[in-house]
């Protein structure tokens, strides 16, 4: 029964503005986690009856290297599950500290070429943990980062300055513009995805650093997009691991698993743990989630070819369908524009069998509405020709393509 109040929350309300406003979102349950499931409609907090539910080959998914199924990283995951436990018991500063908890963590270190590394219950955890806890005075921050950044740099009390996209320049032009209101004193820290989800684009991150450097500033990259993906994530394939102070990662997408870790300094990881309220005053993160995570880890160089080669032939045929593909990474945005064109291109690849939702605004800026392609490792010949046989046939209104 509805609690009335004057003084309540007219929740009914608020649903029917999202509606109107096109902004409001339904679960979209899957049977598995795999390149293909049955997709289901959504029972609004039953469990789904996938009995008549349509298969469909899953393109929107962050399990880029198709290890979240993987039976080896299931069997890690069981083993910790079988010789730690289901869950870590307690916060890691308590009892929750165990042996598969600091094998992952060495395992990390060594991959981002650090002294240390900390895992956290998520990547969103971990940005405001650590994010909070740096309290820098000042942040210069990527328009386009991720709201777990967002989120941090807000929580955190420091001024924020907001930089063009992808723009080294501009950032010149905010901390030029700050140094010169006589601020001397104060800690910078400059925050950026290096791969972003929706643009698939990367961050300029040598150039970022330049200028860091030139006025003193620290570095802080959150890999979660990168992470297995690239060999030690863009920081490390671009060998910039000396210049940038904090790196970010999650565990939850190419590597199948469930997390976030910080990558740092002995003494940054030293702070974060005592100082991460997120980390602090969390339970650890569950031991099957880092086993598997580890051996992900290990397989994840095997699997990135074939990934490759899977961006490659959707990015061509995409385009050989007159479509408009952006960004320079395994992420792959077929830019639609409009909010509700966007939805109607969704729909009908729906029909035909692949399930690749509109992205639409806030997520991205108004008038940027798009179907965003993630394409596995594990996605078949097969399977990759459905998806552009599904582009074919069902293009957009107004002509395009």
């Amino acid at each position: 029964m509805a609690l009335q109040d004057s003084r309540g929350f007219d929740l009914e309300a608020r649903l029917q503005e999202r509606e109107q406003a096109g902004l409001r979102r339904d679960l979209t349950p899957v049977e598995s986690v795999a390149s293909r499931a049955r997709v289901a409609a959504d029972p609004k907090g039953e469990p789904a009856d996938f009995a008549t539910a349509q298969e469909q080959v899953l393109f929107s998914s962050n399990d880029y290297l198709g290890l979240a199924g993987d039976p080896a990283v299931v069997d890690a995951a069981a083993r910790g599950a079988r010789d730690v436990g289901a869950g870590a018991g307690a916060s890691r500063l308590v009892v929750g500290d165990t042996p598969a908890h600091r094998s992952l963590e060495c395992t990390l270190a060594a991959e981002k070429n650090t002294e240390r590394a900390l895992v956290f219950s998520s990547g969103y955890a971990a940005n405001v943990g650590t994010i909070t806890a740096l309290s820098p005075d000042v942040i210069f921050s990527d328009a386009y980062n991720h709201a777990s950044i967002i989120d941090g740099a807000r929580l955190s009390g420091a001024a924020i300055e907001v930089y063009d996209h992808c723009n080294a320049d501009a950032l010149a032009e905010r901390m030029a513009d700050r140094a010169g209101a006589g601020t001397a004193d104060e800690s910078w820290l400059v925050v950026t995805d290096s791969v972003f989800s929706m643009d698939g684009d990367i961050a300029p991150l040598e150039e970022l650093c330049d200028v860091a450097e030139e006025y003193g500033a620290w570095v802080m990259v959150d890999e979660a997009h990168a992470t297995g993906v690239y060999d030690g994530g863009v920081v490390g394939e671009r060998d910039l691991a000396d210049r940038v102070q904090i790196q970010l990662g999650t565990l939850s997408k190419a590597l199948g698993s469930q997390g976030g870790f910080v990558a740092g300094s002995q003494s940054c990881i030293e702070y974060l743990l005592n100082a991460a309220r997120s980390f602090v005053f969390s339970t650890g993160l569950a031991p099957p989630a880092a086993t598997a995570a580890e051996r992900a880890l290990a397989l994840a160089p095997d699997r990135r070819e074939a990934l490759w080669r899977a961006v490659e032939r959707l990015r061509t045929g995409l385009e050989s369908h007159g479509y408009e593909v952006a960004g320079e990474t395994h992420i792959l945005p077929v830019l639609v524009g409009d909010r509700e064109e966007a939805v109607a291109l969704a729909e009908r690849l729906a029909a035909h069998g692949i399930a690749a939702p509109a992205i639409r605004p806030p997520t991205v800026p108004d008038g940027t509405s798009r179907i965003r392609l993630a394409p596995r490792a594990t996605h078949t010949d097969d399977e990759l020709e459905q998806c552009l046989a599904a582009f074919g046939a069902a293009p957009m209104a107004g002509g395009r393509p």
